[in-house]
């Protein structure tokens, strides 16, 4: 089936989102103040530190490229033609460090109290790259199985899991998870545009492998 134009309320919202946690972030406002009291409620919390580490460990990259990485090899195999969905999935994926590292270094915002370093700790790179990584494999896997909806649900326990685990570990501050999601909502919008755009233009339904054009 068609899949039609693309929806730009997200990548809206996201831009907006961003460039307002961004300005309470830099003038040090009220909801900055606010951001680090909930973060060290959170911090000094009785969550297990075990599973939050685990949850935290999901945006490392020794776990969230391989993750990525598989998902591409069975859809390779499965579609053997159709490789460029992957290919804008790994530069999606790529793209993190060089949209990240610059705004850290430009707002350069402490961390938690215990954190090594003075500043760039916003937005954070591994709440950043889970959002892409395990994202990016939910877009692509679901037009491969009929649980896209799971997946996608999935993807957003995962990804909610890993910014609470972040905040809870003293890692990062919940604005800084929070900047990172409205950063990867943009990436992933436009990799869902190129997604489609390849699917529509194949004419094919990669979930069903029938013509989209005449489904």
């Amino acid at each position: 089936m068609a899949t039609g134009r693309p929806n730009f309320h997200l990548p809206f919202l996201c831009v907006i989102a961003f460039a307002l946690s961004t300005w309470q972030v830099v003038t040090d406002s009220p909801l900055r103040r606010l951001d680090e009291r909930v973060g060290n409620a959170i911090r000094t919390g009785g969550f297990p530190h075990g599973i939050a580490e685990v949850f935290a460990d999901l945006g490392n990259i020794a776990v969230a490229v391989p993750a990525l990485g598989a998902a591409l090899a069975w859809i390779t195999l499965k579609t053997r033609p159709a490789w460029v969905p992957q290919l804008a999935a790994a530069l999606a994926l790529a793209a993190v460090p060089a949209l990240v590292a610059p705004i850290k270094a430009l707002i350069d915002r402490p961390g938690p109290p215990g954190m090594d370093g003075s500043g760039g700790f916003y937005p954070s790179g591994h709440a950043a790259t889970a959002i892409v990584a395990y994202g990016a494999a939910a877009l692509l896997l679901r037009t491969h199985t009929r649980f896209g909806r799971q997946l996608i649900a999935v993807c957003a326990l995962v990804v909610a899991a890993n910014g609470f685990g972040l905040v809870r570990q003293g890692y990062h501050w919940p604005l800084d998870v929070l900047a990172s999601w409205c950063l990867g909502g943009l990436i992933l919008t436009a990799l869902a545009f190129v997604v489609r755009e390849r699917t529509e233009d194949n004419g094919t339904d990669l979930q069903t492998g029938g013509s989209a054009r005449n489904a």
